[in-house]
């Protein structure tokens, strides 16, 4: 599946901020297709997993705001959803 622009810039935008040791932004959009917040872009529904060392040490709650923050506008805005799943290395 080709990545949109959202998703592109997504994966930009964490990568400059955490310098993760993986990353996966999921386009989770095909299975909310005709769901509330479905705007027909094809990139209405994601999921991030990341890993950084970034997150050591730092509460889930916070870890979900620093990807808030480093996305900008994308939550909420060009997204209606998204699911964040961040750890630091070594957590499983």
């Amino acid at each position: 599946m080709k990545k949109g622009p959202a998703h592109v810039e997504m994966e930009m935008l964490l990568v400059k901020a955490f310098a993760p040791t993986r990353l996966a932004v999921i386009n989770d959009s095909a299975k909310h297709h005709g769901h509330s917040g479905d705007d027909g872009s094809g990139e209405s529904h994601f999921t991030v997993e990341i890993e950084s060392a970034a997150f050591a040490g730092v509460n889930r709650v916070m870890r979900q705001r620093m990807v808030n923050k480093a996305l900008g506008d994308i939550p909420g805005t060009r997204v209606h959803a998204l699911a964040i799943k961040a750890i630091a290395p070594g957590e499983i």
